[in-house]
C-alpha cells in the first residue's frame, strides 16, 4: 500500500494538513477533468503536529464530516505523507532482474540506505527507467517512511469508512498537480525550471521543479498561524474567532497595515531565503516563475507583492483552472480554496495513472 501502486478504483484524494482535512474526488472524460465533489474541513490545534497525527479518533471523526458535506459516494483514498517524514534514494540495480527478483533484492538492500530498523518502516519503490552510466542498470526510486507515519493515517481513514489505496508523498503530489498549473505561466515550456512555495499553516515548503519534477525540497517553519495569532493577540479574539476574521474580515482600519502587511513583508522573505538556499546548492542560475500555494496565498494581491519584492514572475496556484464543476459544487468556494488544494489535486489525478 505504501507507496506508488496502481489500483482500479476511482481514488478521492484526502490532504492531513496542520490546519484543516481537504478532499477531492475528479472525474475525467477525454482529456478534461471535472470536479465532482470537494470539502474542506478546518482541525483543532494540535490535532496534527509537525505533519504528525496527534490524535487519530479527533482526524478520523472530522474524515467523516469532510465526506459527509462533499456528498461523494468514493471509499477508495489516496493520502500523502509530508515529505520531510520520508526517505528517499535513487539506486542502481540490474535491469535483467524480473519484479519479484528485484523486490527480493531490494529488500535484502534497504538496510544499506535507512537508518531505521526495516521493521519500523513502510517500504516501497519504483522504477525509473535504465540508467544513463550504465545500460545494463536501472535506477530504482526507493522510498522508506517511519511505519507510525503511514498507520495513523490509516487509521483514521478507516475509522471514517474509507479504504487507503495509495500512500504518496506530499512533494510528488504536488508535481503531479502541477501539470494542472503550467500553462498558467508566462512563456510556459517544458524545460523551464519552476518553484512552488506552499505556505501552509504552520510550515512553507519551497520545491523546485525542473523539466516538471522535482529536484529540491526545503521546510521552514513559517505559516498563516502566525497571522492568526498576531489578530488573536492584537484584537482580543479567540484563535477560533481570529482565523474566522482572517478569512471573512471585518477587523478594524488599521489590521491592513499595521499586521496584514508585515506579514505579507516577512513572507516575501521566508520564501527569497528559501530560493537563496536552493541556488547556493545548485548549478541552475535561477528560477522563471514562482507559483504560489497552500492557505497564504489566498491573500488579496499576494502575487503581485511577492512578485514586486522578489523580481520573479508570480502567479497563485489553481489546478481547477480549466476543468468542469459539477452542480453540488460552489464555483466561489472552490476558487477561493484553491490554491490549497494542490495536494489533494494531485492525489485525486492518481484515479488517472
Amino acid at each position: 500500500m505504501f507507496f506508488l501502486k496502481r489500483t482500479k478504483p476511482l481514488l478521492l484524494g484526502i490532504d492531513i494538513s496542520t490546519a484543516a482535512i481537504k478532499l477531492l474526488e475528479l472525474s475525467k472524460t477525454g482529456a478534461r477533468y471535472r470536479v465532482e465533489s470537494y470539502a474542506v474541513a478546518p482541525l483543532p490545534q494540535d490535532a496534527v503536529v509537525d505533519k504528525t497525527i496527534a490524535n487519530v479518533e479527533t482526524i478520523g471523526n472530522i474524515i467523516k464530516t469532510v465526506v459527509n458535506q462533499s456528498g461523494t459516494k468514493l471509499k477508495h483514498v489516496a493520502v500523502a505523507v509530508a515529505s520531510s517524514s520520508v526517505i528517499t534514494k535513487v539506486i542502481s540495480m540490474p535491469a535483467s532482474l524480473t519484479s519479484e527478483e528485484l523486490e527480493a533484492q531490494i529488500e535484502l538492500e534497504a538496510d544499506q540506505y535507512i537508518p531505521y530498523a526495516l521493521d519500523e518502516v513502510s517500504l516501497d519503490f519504483e522504477v525509473l527507467g535504465r540508467s544513463e552510466k550504465n545500460s545494463e542498470m536501472e535506477d530504482v526510486l526507493l522510498v522508506a517512511s517511519r511505519r507510525e507515519n503511514v498507520e495513523d493515517r490509516v487509521a483514521a481513514l478507516e475509522l471514517a469508512g474509507l479504504k487507503v489505496e495509495i500512500v504518496d508523498v506530499e512533494s510528488y503530489a504536488l508535481e503531479n498537480a502541477f501539470s494542472l498549473v503550467l500553462d498558467q505561466l508566462p512563456e510556459a515550456n517544458s524545460g523551464m525550471t519552476v518553484a512552488i512555495a506552499d505556505i501552509g499553516a504552520t510550515m512553507t515548503t519551497l520545491n523546485v521543479l525542473h523539466r516538471n519534477r522535482i529536484i529540491y525540497t526545503r521546510e521552514q517553519g513559517f505559516g498563516g498561524k502566525q497571522l492568526t495569532e498576531e489578530i488573536q493577540r492584537r484584537y482580543g479574539l479567540s484563535y477560533e474567532e481570529a482565523g474566522l476574521a482572517k478569512k471573512h474580515g471585518g477587523l478594524p482600519d488599521n489590521y491592513t497595515s499595521e499586521v496584514l502587511e508585515p506579514f505579507k513583508q516577512a513572507m516575501a522573505q521566508q520564501i527569497g531565503r528559501s530560493l537563496q538556499f536552493f541556488l547556493s546548492s545548485s548549478a541552475h542560475k535561477g528560477v522563471e516563475n514562482l507559483v504560489l500555494a497552500g492557505g497564504c496565498a489566498s491573500i488579496s494581491g499576494i502575487e503581485r507583492f511577492v512578485e514586486q519584492n522578489l523580481g520573479i514572475p508570480t502567479i497563485v496556484a489553481n489546478p481547477f483552472i480549466n476543468m468542469s464543476v459539477s452542480s453540488r459544487v460552489k464555483p466561489q468556494s472552490l476558487s477561493n480554496d484553491a490554491p490549497a488544494m494542490m495536494t489533494a489535486c494531485g492525489l485525486a489525478l492518481r484515479s488517472f495513472d
